[in-house]
């Protein structure tokens, strides 16, 4: 384990929608309907990684999410891996690595009443923490999770566009002082690490975050958002998973994800 404080802890991920660009299909943007939203209104695991490629510690519990997606394919467990940016001084650049999943670890670290953040570090459902390569403590949590009942049910659909994707929401149940987060996940990706405590180590990642959006939900329990997507975006090699938090504990009250290459 590796800990590294962080003294400027922001006030969360300041994301603002994206405008949708005038060549989106309106008329399809329209036509999306309640029927066509995808939800998963059982138990549920968000797993949330915090890693870097920067760490020598890290591996491993990369490793062990990569199992886990295999082996919990057909269950509702969301794997998010965010790719903090604080190792990128002590010579290696992660190119996955943004400030604003760093500023989520800060956020957790108040939830959670924690003194410090550290990688690899794992969150279950916002409400339990431990060491991300901790195998024991990652499968008794995602039991606990997908065992427990939840009032409030999210469901997603996705129209994509060249550019941009858009997806609806419908978060049946939200409480206020919540908050809706729809990430933009990449399922696989490998990178040759030339320094730092990596060097010379090609390393495997799997459902890597590369944007987020937190859409507040009090009186707005459902509508539609836009993601830009990256060059070299293919249905087949991304996701959007979204989930629905409690911005006063944390606490992910329900999840949904939706596959482009499944998305109406």
């Amino acid at each position: 384990m590796k800990p590294i404080k962080i003294f400027e802890l922001t006030a969360g991920i300041v994301i603002t929608a994206m405008i949708v660009a005038a060549a989106v299909n309106y008329k399809n943007i329209r036509g999306l309907k309640r029927d066509d939203l995808k939800s998963d209104n059982k138990g549920f695991a968000v797993v949330e990684l915090f890693t870097s490629e920067g760490c020598s510690s890290c591996p491993p519990a990369d490793e062990l999410v990569g199992r886990i997606q295999k082996e919990d394919q057909d269950k509702p467990v969301y794997i998010l891996a965010y790719h903090v940016d604080y190792w990128n001084r002590l010579g290696w650049k992660d190119v996955f690595s943004n400030a604003d999943y760093s500023k989520r670890q800060s956020k957790y670290a108040g939830w959670l009443n924690l003194q410090s953040v550290y990688t690899p570090q794992i969150v279950v459902n916002g409400k339990k923490e431990f060491v991300g390569s901790e195998e024991g403590k990652l499968r008794n949590a995602i039991t606990a999770g997908l065992r427990m009942q939840s009032s409030t049910v999210l469901a997603l659909s996705a129209l994509t566009d060249p550019g941009h994707a858009l997806i609806q929401y419908d978060a049946k149940g939200a409480e206020k002082n919540t908050s809706l987060l729809v990430a933009l996940i990449q399922k696989s990706a490998q990178t040759k690490v030339k320094s730092g405590e990596n060097g010379g180590h090609t390393l495997s990642h799997v459902q890597i975050v590369r944007k987020v959006q937190s859409l507040p939900l009090t009186g707005n329990a459902s509508g539609k958002t836009t993601i830009a997507l990256p060059d070299g975006f293919t249905a087949q090699g991304w996701e959007v998973i979204g989930f629905v938090q409690n911005d006063a504990n944390g606490e992910i009250l329900a999840a949904a994800k939706i596959d482009f290459n499944t998305a109406k």
